[in-house]
């Protein structure tokens, strides 16, 4: 590639050289039929000079030399004019990279040139376009990092401090009595096991985000995994005053997929539910089948997210301004957790909440669809 680029420029300087060749040629013919023309049937006394003086070199063995100097100039002037816009364009070029070299990533190069220079142009311009998207994205990857170390920084000290503050009554013999003693070590042990799921759910999404986690994916029935994981979660429906609805379709929906992973996408989304649900006493989850996706919505009637914080749900530690000051635990890492194990499987999850309900839609490939009527029959 890079040859033949070559030596198409070689054969380019071969034919504007013979360009400007023939055309200094060219113009020594016509301009010495002019000047003959001129001298023969007209008196303009520069033509006459010119004559003269040509007679006068000629006669002192000059003359020659004159008609090669005047060919070498002419040569050379049309040559530079060949070269002229190329040159114009090249510079402007040069001139425009400089300015991007001092980190005005926003500037574009236009040139009215075709062919290479064009493509040379075009060329630094998508650079440039990629190496400012490029910048964008590090900022904000230095962003996301600050904030990842802030909000760890927060979780985490939070249950250390109480961890150490009970240890530390139990370590000097502060407690009144073999029931205290219990109840202290009970908090302390209980917040541990919070820092434990933290640091478990860290590790976990950061492996997914890194695509370092391998997925166990077998064909699997979603429609009876969503049965399971509803019916693990009855236990935790009664201490929270709450009722579970299902409705599902009369369709077997196959994916194929890691169901351990599966069942902890819904399980997280099952535990939102319940946190932030319990106004609204029911948690409902469907699903139905839309061109060859499996559509599944867990739906709480619960108090709603704000549409400002709508967009970020699904970010790391990222939670509701009321929600991150009540008493309502987690690692703050579930929803994203959830978000990624569905991208993992080539879904997608979307939340939509108003006044009346709050929806987490997930959305996954399906391989097969049996109706369990026909199924059965």
């Amino acid at each position: 590639m890079k040859s033949k680029r070559l030596y198409k420029y070689w054969l380019l300087s071969l034919v504007e050289i013979a360009g400007a060749a023939l055309l200094t040629y060219m113009t020594l013919i016509i301009s010495n039929k002019v000047l003959n023309y001129l001298y023969e049937y007209t008196k303009i006394q520069l033509v006459n000079y010119i004559f003269k003086i040509f007679r006068f070199l000629n006669q002192r063995d000059y003359g020659e030399s004159a008609y090669i100097i005047v060919e070498i100039l002419l040569f050379a002037g049309f040559l530079l004019l060949i070269k002229y816009r190329k040159y114009k364009s090249l510079a402007a070029i040069i001139d425009e990279t400089e300015i991007m070299a001092n980190s005005d990533l926003d500037r574009v190069i236009e040139v009215e040139a075709k062919g290479d220079l064009r493509n040379l142009a075009e060329n630094i311009n998508n650079i440039s376009k990629q190496l400012k998207e490029i910048t964008v994205e590090e900022r904000k990857a230095q962003q996301t990092k600050s904030d990842l170390i802030t909000n760890v920084s927060h979780d985490l000290r939070t249950p250390l401090t109480s961890i150490i503050g009970y240890l530390e009554i139990i370590d000097s013999d502060k407690y009144k009595d073999e029931v205290a003693l219990r109840y202290y070590a009970n908090i302390a042990f209980e917040k541990a096991k919070g820092l434990s799921l933290l640091i478990n759910d860290l590790f976990e999404l950061t492996k997914m985000q890194n695509n370092t986690i391998n997925l166990d994916k077998t064909d699997i029935n979603l429609v009876d995994l969503l049965g399971q994981v509803v019916a693990g979660f009855e236990y935790q429906f009664k201490v929270a005053g709450m009722k579970s609805r299902i409705n599902f379709s009369e369709d077997k929906l196959i994916v194929n997929a890691d169901a351990g992973k599966l069942v902890r996408a819904f399980e997280n989304l099952l535990s939102n539910g319940i946190k932030y649900g319990q106004d609204g006493f029911y948690i409902d989850i469907t699903s139905k089948i839309e061109e060859n996706m499996a559509v599944i919505q867990v739906i709480n009637y619960g108090q709603s997210i704000p549409s400002i914080d709508l967009p970020y749900i699904f970010d790391r530690f990222y939670r509701v301004e009321k929600s991150r000051n009540s008493k309502i635990g987690g690692s703050g890492l579930g929803l994203s957790i959830t978000k990624n194990i569905i991208e993992l499987h080539q879904g997608t999850i979307a939340a939509y909440s108003n006044n009346d309900k709050t929806v987490f839609e997930v959305r996954l490939p399906v391989k097969q669809v049996y109706d369990m009527k026909v199924d059965e029959y």
